[in-house]
């Protein structure tokens, strides 16, 4: 009985599809609802600080006289607040990752389209 139950499960092990995808080769496909990233369109924000003020985790900075918008990506818990209250939409929620950060001290500043990794 166990002999039966071990071959069907090699024979379909063997001759089956395989269970996980290979993901160097074949890229995953994200759902259609998947939040990613905030990314921002800087040419269009006007640095009022609304996403600043709604941010339940405090990960966006923003300074009007320097015309600077920053993100903590590491606090960052993608509820998308602030892509909800941004009233010029320069904030969208893309559907990939960021790459992961290795140092918690780096944050992502962008001024006039330049995104540039600083040390906080």
């Amino acid at each position: 009985m166990a002999f039966n139950v071990i071959g069907k499960t090699v024979m379909k092990s063997l001759f089956g599809k395989p269970a996980t995808a290979m993901y160097p080769v074949i890229k995953n496909e994200f759902y259609p609802n998947t939040r990613g990233n905030i990314e921002v369109a800087i040419d269009k924000c006007n640095f009022c600080g609304l996403c600043s003020r709604r941010c339940p985790a405090g990960a966006i900075e923003v300074s009007k006289p320097d015309k600077k918008w920053e993100i903590d990506r590491t606090r960052c818990i993608v509820c998308n607040f602030c892509v909800q209250v941004c009233a010029r939409d320069s904030l969208s929620t893309q559907r990939h990752y960021t790459v992961p950060m290795t140092d918690k001290s780096k944050r992502i500043s962008t001024s006039y389209g330049q995104t540039v990794q600083e040390d906080a």
